[in-house]
């Protein structure tokens, strides 16, 4: 059935702007390039989310409510977590996967609570 999948909204949060953000400011350290390159496909990947944004796994660490997140790998190194509400997906934190847990956002609670408008 051409064009009959469901579009969402892709919204990345303000938390996981600054995340990205700061991604960015590091690997640039080393190469503006890598870094610009990082930097696209981490938007890229971002965008996909519009269609089936189901496909990825669910997130599942300890004092997480299971179910509520969603995972997709991106750069080969980058987790970009998410969560589906109605028609939108809320794009919440990117992290790096060679970091320990106890510094993602998701893990400490600092994410905003998300509503339908």
């Amino acid at each position: 059935m051409e064009g009959a999948e469901k579009r969402f909204l892709v919204r990345i949060m303000p938390s996981a702007r600054e995340r990205m953000a700061a991604h960015f400011e590091f690997l640039a350290r080393v190469s503006v390039a890598a870094a610009e390159r990082l930097l696209q496909t981490l938007l890229s990947d971002a965008k996909s989310l519009e269609y089936l944004p189901k496909r990825h796994p669910v997130y599942q660490p300890t004092g997480i409510e299971p179910q509520k997140y969603r995972f997709m790998i991106s750069a080969k190194r980058y987790r970009i977590l998410y969560q589906i509400i109605g028609g939108t997906v809320f794009i919440d934190d990117i992290q790096d996967c060679r970091q320990n847990d106890d510094k993602n956002i998701v893990s400490t609670g600092r994410i905003a609570n998300h509503s339908q408008s």
